[in-house]
């Protein structure tokens, strides 16, 4: 996809700017549109969590219509990571701390959490399969300390407006999901988030739905599962947990 096949929709106030795009794709809206709001009332995260999205913080989702391959669609969030990591980065003051990327797509800066991202897909009504990446990015608004301690990106010295930063990411969005090319970019990808991936080679802890297990951080595989070294001397693919460092 290019540049020229995203538009934006901004919006004051939303229920959800994930199911704003999805009541659109049920009415036919084509793939590439963005809504963005300054609020929304009944934001989420992962599992159902509620997302605290008072003004002052940039909130957007993109919808895309038969994305990829649903086979090739597990490579989808290590894309946006890199995307949006390399967005905030633009905005980042000279000198500033590093932006990396904590498995598989939470955006730390100083091993604090600063943006969330929520991907979301359902069968349309034409039998199109449409998909939704949700980010909130908190700009100037820290909600209360969940699983993991956040920050914005005042508390780094960042000056953009959530409208500069959408700025950036609109264009890093396009970029990165033409390398992705429907997941056949994933190894291209995978590099990139190699190289701004925080915690690999470090102890971790991942939070499972139904256990915690520890090892060391190996790094992800050739389809993005993280890869996590045991005291028994094994290696354990994980498709999804929440990653704890030390």
């Amino acid at each position: 996809m290019s540049l020229d096949d995203f538009r934006h929709e901004a919006l004051a106030e939303v229920g959800s700017t994930n199911t704003e795009c999805l009541e659109r794709a049920r009415k036919g809206a084509l793939s590439g549109l963005w809504i963005t709001a300054d609020r929304q009332v009944d934001g989420r995260g992962r599992r159902g969590r509620a997302w605290f999205s008072e003004p002052g913080n940039l909130y957007a989702s993109l919808l895309l219509i038969e994305a990829a391959p649903m086979e090739r669609l597990g490579s989808l969030p290590l894309a946006v990571a890199v995307a949006v990591q390399d967005a905030v980065s633009r905005v980042m003051p000279l000198n500033g701390p590093e932006v990396l990327v904590k498995w598989p797509n939470d955006i730390l800066i100083e091993r604090r959490k600063i943006c969330g991202i929520l991907i979301e897909g359902e069968t349309l009504p034409d039998g199109r399969h449409g998909l939704v990446i949700g980010i909130g990015i908190n700009v100037a608004v820290a909600p209360d300390a969940g699983l993991y301690p956040v920050a914005t990106l005042r508390d780094f010295g960042v000056s953009a407006s959530p409208d500069e930063l959408f700025a950036y990411l609109f264009q890093s969005m396009a970029e990165t999901l033409s390398l992705w090319n429907r997941g056949r970019g994933i190894a291209a990808v995978m590099e990139r988030w190699k190289q701004v991936a925080g915690g690999i080679g470090e102890n971790i802890t991942v939070n499972l739905p139904d256990r915690s297990i520890s090892g060391r951080f190996a790094g992800i595989d050739d389809t993005g599962f993280l890869k996590l070294e045991t005291e028994d001397g094994g290696t354990r693919l994980i498709a999804a947990g929440d990653v704890f460092f030390g």
